[in-house]
C-alpha cells in the first residue's frame, strides 16, 4: 500500500474511535492517537502536525471563553433561573416549551454561535425540563439541532463560516440576500420534523408552580457576561476580527468579575469545564492536514471545476449534499478548513461555495459528532446524567436532517438571482 492509503486508513480508524467511542474512551482519545500515530510513523512531518495544531488556536480561545462564560452562569444559578420563568411561560403546555426553547435556541445561535448554543444554553434547558417535570431529552434534542440549523443565519453563527469564507467573507448585507431564505426554511423544517418526532413525548402537561428564586448579583453579572459576550462577536464580525480571542476575553473578565466578587478560587469554575474537548479539536486538526497533504484538497479543486463547468446549480446540489454527509466523518470544522481551501482553489461561483457552507452547517445533524457543537452538546448533557449513543442520533438525525438540507440549498439555488 501507498503512504496516502496508509494515511487514509489510519484517520478512518480515528474517526470511526471518536464516533463509536469503544470501550467508552473519551472521543479526543482517538483524535490524538491517530494524530500521534501518522507523525509516529512517518506518514506526517511533525511540523505539519504542528501548523495543524495551530490552525485551531482561534478556535481554542473561543471554546475556553464560551466554556468559562457556561460554567459560571451554571455555578451562579443563572440557568435555573432562566429555566423558571420558561416553565411559567410554557403555562403547562409541553408543546408551547418546546417551541420557547426552539426559538431561544435560534435566537442564541444567531448572535451567539452554535457552539454557545451548546454550552450555554443546555444546561438552562436540561434544568427547564426538570423543573417542568418533564422528560428532559426532547427539548436537549432542540439544542443539538437548532444549533447546527440556524448556523448559517448570520457569519458569526458559526466559527465554521469563518473557516470556508476565510478573507472572501460576504458583508451582512449581501451575506442576509444568500442566506436569508435558505436559512428559514432550514429552521422552519428542522423544527417540524423534530416537533413530530417528539410528538408523544409532547402530550402530556408540565408543571406550572415551580421555585422562584431571585437572580443574586453574581448571577445577573454572569447573564451581563453573555450578552455582552454577543455584542463582541458581532462586532468583531463587523470588523473582520477572528472571534476567539474577544470570547476568550470575554469569558474570562466575566469570571473573573464573578471570582472577585465572591472572593472565590478560579479552581472551582476551571475544574468543571470540559477541557478534553481542546485535545479533540487539535487531533481533529492534525488529521485534516494530514488529508491534506495526502493531495485530497487538489482532487477536491479539480472535481469542483469540473462539476461547476457542467451546471453552478448542479456544482451547488452536488457539492453541498457530499460534503454535508462528509461532514459526519471528519467533523464539520475541520471539514470546512479543506472544503474552504478547495473553494478557493477552484475559484466557484457564490452558489457553489454558498451550498458547501450549508453542507458544512446543517450536515452535522446526521450524526453526534458531526460538528464540534454537537460533541460540546454531549459533553454537556452527559454531566447532567444524560446519555444519547451514536446510533439513537443517528436515527433521529437521518430524519431531521435531509428535509431541511433539501430546503436549504433549494432555498440558496432556486433563488431567483442566487
Amino acid at each position: 500500500m501507498t503512504p496516502h492509503v496508509v494515511t487514509w486508513i489510519v484517520i478512518g480508524l480515528a474517526i470511526l474511535g471518536v464516533i463509536a467511542r469503544p470501550f467508552d474512551w473519551p472521543e479526543a482519545i482517538w483524535a490524538v492517537a491517530g494524530a500521534a500515530v501518522l507523525v509516529v510513523f512517518g506518514l506526517l512531518p511533525a511540523g505539519d502536525a504542528w501548523t495543524g495544531v495551530r490552525k485551531g488556536n482561534d478556535v481554542y480561545l473561543f471554546l475556553i471563553g464560551m466554556m468559562a462564560l457556561s460554567e459560571v452562569a451554571r455555578a451562579e444559578g443563572l440557568f435555573d433561573w432562566l429555566a423558571s420563568h420558561a416553565v411559567r411561560q410554557a403555562k403547562g403546555s409541553a408543546s408551547r416549551l418546546f417551541l420557547l426553547i426552539y426559538i431561544v435556541g435560534t435566537v442564541v445561535t444567531a448572535f451567539l454561535s452554535n457552539d454557545a448554543t451548546a454550552v450555554v444554553l443546555t444546561p438552562a434547558v436540561y434544568a427547564a425540563a426538570k423543573a417542568a417535570k418533564a422528560e428532559p431529552l426532547p427539548y436537549l434534542f432542540i439544542c443539538a439541532l437548532i444549533a447546527n440549523a440556524a448556523s448559517f443565519i448570520l457569519p458569526i453563527s458559526n466559527p465554521a463560516n469563518l473557516v470556508v469564507y476565510a478573507s472572501h467573507m460576504p458583508p451582512l448585507g449581501p451575506w442576509l440576500m444568500r442566506f436569508g431564505v435558505a436559512s428559514i426554511l432550514s429552521v422552519v423544517m428542522t423544527f417540524l420534523v423534530l416537533r413530530w418526532t417528539q410528538r408523544k413525548a409532547l402530550r402530556g402537561a408540565i408543571e406550572t408552580e415551580v421555585e422562584n428564586k431571585p437572580l443574586s448579583l453574581s448571577g445577573k453579572i454572569a447573564g451581563l457576561g453573555i450578552v455582552l459576550t454577543g455584542a463582541v462577536l458581532i462586532a468583531a464580525s463587523a470588523f473582520d476580527v477572528e472571534l476567539g480571542l474577544p470570547t476568550f476575553a470575554a469569558g474570562l473578565l466575566t469570571v473573573a468579575v464573578v471570582l472577585i466578587l465572591k472572593r472565590e478560587n478560579p479552581w472551582h469554575v476551571a475544574k468543571d469545564i470540559s477541557w478534553g474537548v481542546l485535545p479533540l479539536v487539535a487531533g481533529l486538526f492534525v488529521l485534516v492536514e494530514a488529508l491534506e497533504k495526502s493531495g485530497v484538497l487538489a482532487t477536491l479543486a479539480q472535481t469542483l471545476k469540473t462539476a461547476a463547468a457542467r451546471s453552478d446549480v448542479f456544482a451547488g446540489w452536488t457539492s453541498g449534499v457530499i460534503v454535508a454527509v462528509a461532514t459526519n466523518l471528519v467533523n464539520n470544522l475541520p471539514a470546512g478548513l479543506l472544503a474552504g481551501a478547495a473553494v478557493q482553489t477552484a475559484q466557484v461561483h457564490d452558489k457553489v461555495s454558498g451550498a458547501i457552507l450549508i453542507g458544512v452547517d446543517l450536515g452535522p445533524n446526521l450524526s453526534v459528532t458531526g460538528s464540534l457543537a454537537t460533541i460540546l452538546w454531549l459533553a454537556a448533557i452527559r454531566r447532567e446524567g444524560e446519555s444519547v449513543g451514536a446510533w439513537s442520533f443517528l436515527k433521529l438525525g437521518l430524519m431531521v436532517m435531509p428535509p431541511a438540507l433539501v430546503a436549504a440549498l433549494a432555498g440558496l439555488l432556486l433563488m431567483p438571482g442566487a
